[in-house]
């Protein structure tokens, strides 16, 4: 069962940077990461990790629910795009899909086989359960490969927002500034997104849980 849209990601995020008027160096010192990985970001030549990504958008100023969205000024992705940044569907084809039918995107009801879905660094997976306009919420299902985190080189994220998670199956590490705690099936969570965090699935089998973030943007 295959998402019916993959959302151009690096092209959302270039689009963004530029009407903000920030060059791609001073966005990458801004967030602590190197020139080169915003550009391979921004072209689709890597993904970025669930740190990385709430780096980039709290910095631009805009939504993580953003990323979803497609504007005009976004239709084409930029030069040198990887096939890789849409498995399902070419970058035409999503924003097609997207034109055609407009409403499924914002409810009420969100099929399961309509859910747009981002593949994130580190072994995350985000599909979006829903949305409704003008509401600065993410409502998501999220899923941690066996191995994968929320960030890769192990620093711990912060960002704008109240978080609420609730773990369907698998086992979830999750470090909460200086205390960790493992969450089985039927454990939920709920903390302010500034204190410093990270999730890591250390076990064999997928962690898969509804994820409510809400207010990300100051």
């Amino acid at each position: 069962m295959s998402p019916a849209v993959v959302p151009p990601v690096g092209a959302r995020i270039r689009q963004a940077r530029l009407e903000r008027g920030t060059s791609l160096r001073a966005l990458a010192r801004e967030i602590g990461v190197s020139a080169s990985l915003v550009s391979q970001i921004e072209t689709g030549k890597s993904q970025p990790s669930v740190s990385t990504l709430y780096a980039i958008t709290t910095a631009l100023g805009i939504s993580v629910e953003s990323l979803f969205d497609v504007r005009e000024s976004a239709v084409a992705s930029p030069p040198g795009a990887s096939p890789a940044t849409v498995p399902h569907a070419t970058v035409p084809h999503a924003l097609a899909a997207l034109a055609a039918d407009p409403g499924r995107r914002i409810g009420p009801l969100v099929g399961a086989e309509g859910r747009e879905r981002l593949e994130l660094d580190s072994g995350v997976v985000w599909e979006r359960l829903g949305r409704v306009p003008g509401a600065e919420t993410d409502f998501l299902l999220v899923t941690y490969r066996p191995g994968g985190a929320s960030s890769g080189s192990g620093a711990l994220m912060r960002h704008p927002g109240t978080e609420y998670g609730y773990l369907t199956s698998g086992e979830l590490i999750l470090t909460l500034g200086f205390e960790e705690y493992t969450l089985w099936p039927g454990d939920s969570v709920c903390f302010e997104s500034t204190t410093p965090h990270r999730y890591r699935n250390d076990g064999e089998v997928p962690a898969v849980g509804v994820w409510f973030v809400s207010g990300d943007v100051q």
